[in-house]
């Protein structure tokens, strides 16, 4: 349904970047600045070729990109034209890709700069109507495809001659904004689908004091919760430097050299920054705030971290099917639950939050059980998945299948992932509580804990450790060492060391292939 009052998070930001069309907006890996007036007019350019092109309303366009302006500009080119945006993460296998572009009906496939050399085995998977690149592709001349190694027609190019004015186009809050794709243990991963009210209102919570002194760090997909803060980042008037991937040499070098103010990290990724060799010498004074979340922290390394950049890291807790859930600031850092679990905060304003058993019964504060969530940024489901749909969403309630507790203040607490619940002789084992412990042991640099079943399908806890450097601990060592602090019950079964703990596109541990991969 259409309301004539009701604006788009797309054209919010443009709006926004239209008041200052002198001011920096965004800073490339290579050093090219793009004024605020610049993307504007790129991307009401590009609505407007892609409006000429037959995308319409209900369209899907998708993006094969990397963290470029183009990118930025085709995410809002692709709203304005009312069309349903589908980021595909670099990292996926290029059937799994293709599978997603088959499903979410593509009808526009656009390919930047970054994503050049992988495009052509997609392509050999799969029929898109058209391809088009942002920018001059190889085997493009002049903006036109031609050759054997064309990708497509440089709509980048094409765009110029089109006016830079905002489409004609009625965009409501019901209609579909972007699939995100997530999870996923086999096969073709979820697609969450969102639509633009929920994402609009995201826009009306505070973000912070001098938002036109703001800059962000980029370094981590934007088609992830980065893509959400440049977006709440250039609509308050700041700006965004865009790193191609996440280095954390690279990004202590650009926190200095940028003058950065805001960095968003997953846990994993923080761990590594704290531990590159080049933390201790760099200027990190710019820096404001810190902001981690995507999966359990370590409550050991979040205090190291604490140290090390001052009380500015805030977490927040949420997901792709609710958008953001609770918020904890920097000076709530000293609240800590069962097993010594950091909270994640208070939920936001108008985000019910209540923890329940597995027959649904609502439980008190302190008591752990599944997450369930309420509120007006709700996905509106999984797309062409009504049964999995039905299984999470429920009289309005959304099935997180996150555990955690309550406290009687209302601050949240995170446990795990209720499948990665290990379930073993005597308890249950939450892997978050046991990796906390094992960070603590000097030879452990990272870890990961999940559960292997045998073949009598009964679980077992295996450990899989980067070893410190100078290190090599051995599994009767490290079962000493848990049994004496956390219990028997938590005494991993098996050691596995690994050069590095692998980590999904989006930057969390990736446990799925680690359990391909280890022996049983």
């Amino acid at each position: 349904m259409y309301d004539a009052e009701f604006v788009s998070a797309p054209a919010l930001i443009l709006r926004s970047l239209a008041r200052d069309p002198d001011r920096p907006a965004v800073t490339t890996a290579d050093g090219a600045t793009i004024t605020a007036g610049e993307l504007v007019d790129a991307t009401y350019r590009l609505a407007q070729e892609l409006l000429a092109r037959g995308v319409t309303r209900g369209s899907t366009v998708s993006l094969l990109t990397g963290n470029t302006p183009e990118a930025l500009s085709a995410r809002y080119a692709a709203g304005l034209a009312g069309a349903r945006l589908v980021n595909l993460y670099d990292g996926m296998s290029a059937p799994v890709l293709a599978e997603i572009v088959t499903s979410v009906d593509t009808a526009v496939l656009l390919v930047d700069a970054e994503r050049y050399a992988t495009a052509p085995e997609l392509l050999a998977l799969v029929d898109v109507p058209t391809v088009l690149t942002l920018g001059p592709g190889p085997g493009a001349v002049g903006g036109d495809a031609v050759g054997g190694d064309a990708i497509g027609e440089d709509v980048i190019a094409a765009a110029a001659r089109r006016p830079a004015e905002p489409p004609a186009v009625r965009v409501g809050p019901d209609d579909d904004l972007g699939i995100r794709h997530t999870g996923g243990t086999t096969g073709i991963p979820k697609g969450i689908l969102s639509l633009h009210g929920p994402y609009r209102r995201v826009f009306d919570v505070p973000f912070g004091p001098q938002g036109d002194k703001r800059r962000l760090l980029a370094a981590t997909s934007l088609a992830h919760l980065a893509g959400v803060l440049a977006d709440l980042t250039l609509y308050h008037g700041g700006s965004v430097f865009l790193q191609r991937s996440f280095d954390p040499g690279e990004v202590l070098a650009a926190v200095e050299r940028e003058r950065i103010t805001d960095l968003w990290v997953l846990p994993p990724l923080l761990y590594r920054l704290l531990d590159h060799p080049a933390i201790t010498g760099t200027d990190l004074s710019s820096l404001e705030r810190i902001l981690y979340g995507g999966c359990v922290a370590s409550p050991t390394r979040v205090r190291e971290a604490i140290k090390v950049f001052g009380p500015i890291l805030a977490s927040g807790y949420g997901m792709s099917e609710a958008q953001n859930i609770a918020a904890l600031g920097p000076h709530e850092h000293d609240r800590v639950g069962h097993g010594g679990r950091l909270s994640v905060g208070r939920p936001l304003p108008g985000v019910e939050v209540a923890i329940r058993s597995g027959d649904g019964t609502e439980l008190p504060a302190g008591e752990l059980g599944e997450i369930h969530v309420r509120s007006r940024t709700l996905m509106a489901g999984y797309w062409k998945r009504p049964d999995l749909t039905a299984e999470v969403l429920r009289e309005g309630w959304l099935n997180t299948g996150d555990i955690g507790h309550l406290d009687q203040d209302g601050f949240l607490y995170l446990a795990d992932r209720l499948t990665d619940k290990i379930i073993v002789v005597g308890g249950h084992v939450y892997p978050s509580e046991l990796e906390d412990v094992l960070l603590t042991h000097p030879a452990v640099a990272e870890c990961v804990v999940l559960g292997l079943r045998d073949a009598q399908q009964a679980e077992h806890v295996h450990a899989v450790v980067v070893p410190a450097p100078g290190h090599r601990p051995e599994l009767d060592e490290i079962r000493a060492f848990v049994t004496a602090r956390q219990g028997r019950i938590y005494a991993p079964e098996a050691l596995h060391l690994v050069p590095e703990i692998p980590l999904t596109p989006v930057g969390k541990p990736d446990r799925k292939r680690l359990r391909d991969t280890l022996p049983g």
